[in-house]
């Protein structure tokens, strides 16, 4: 069934970049936050993503004798309303 199968693709990149250079790239992801399209390239491959609704983000921070590193990650659904908020509902009995 073809309506079934979920598009999956994959873009990473890494390099060393100035404190200016990575001020640069937020900046741009910023901007097409604002539009609503974020469009990553290099020579290995492209994506393009168009964040709307609600954004889930998640900021971690680290720092180990020398080593220091953050993480930002953002996610969000393509379709509104694809994943809810599901009620946990607990019994202390057999009963459903």
């Amino acid at each position: 069934m073809k309506g079934d199968k979920q598009e999956k693709s994959l873009f990473r990149h890494e390099s060393l970049q100035s404190i200016e250079g990575v001020q640069d790239i937020l900046k741009a992801i910023i901007k097409g936050l604002g539009k609503g399209l974020l469009s990553f390239r290099d020579e290995d491959g492209d994506i393009r993503l168009t964040p709307r609704g609600l954004l889930t983000l998640k900021v971690t921070a680290r720092r180990e004798d020398d080593y220091h590193r953050m993480d930002i990650r953002l996610s969000w659904h393509a379709r509104p309303g694809a994943k809810r908020n599901k009620t946990l509902k607990i019994s202390d009995d057999d009963s459903h």
